[in-house]
């Protein structure tokens, strides 16, 4: 049942991190192609708080509340990887020092900041 739930974590995670670096480029070609929802302030001020929490957890040398949980999750099995866990793993784990993603979120908090700025989000209409 463990390993549900961690899958089940880890399938959110994933979720969250294509809602990061999807989100970004959904702004860049929304705003090329004139998609309302890009300025929507809902979207693109959650948006920057997701990136933004991030980047302070990594700066601050926090882990991940949804990676520490399916690390305890996963902690008392005696299961090998499964499907999703090791797919989904392969896509987001990676053996780096700790620095370089510091700086990449940092970074990408600080892009994502800009694009609000260039591309900023819009008052609703009231028709």
């Amino acid at each position: 049942m463990n390993a549900l739930f961690a899958d089940t974590i880890l399938v959110l995670h994933f979720g969250f991190v294509a809602f990061v670096v999807g989100g970004f480029f959904l702004i860049l070609i929304g705003a090329w192609r004139n998609w309302s929802f890009i300025h929507s302030r809902a979207f693109r001020y959650s948006h920057l708080a997701a990136i933004v929490f991030v980047a302070v957890e990594a700066l601050v040398g926090v882990a991940c509340p949804l990676t520490v949980w399916e690390d305890i999750l996963r902690g008392g099995s005696v299961e090998g990887p499964g499907f999703i866990e090791r797919w989904i793993g392969r896509l987001m784990f990676y053996e780096l020092p700790p620095w370089i993603f510091t700086t990449a979120y940092v970074s990408f908090a600080a892009l994502v900041g800009l694009l609000l700025w260039l591309i900023p989000p819009r008052p609703r209409s009231s028709k």
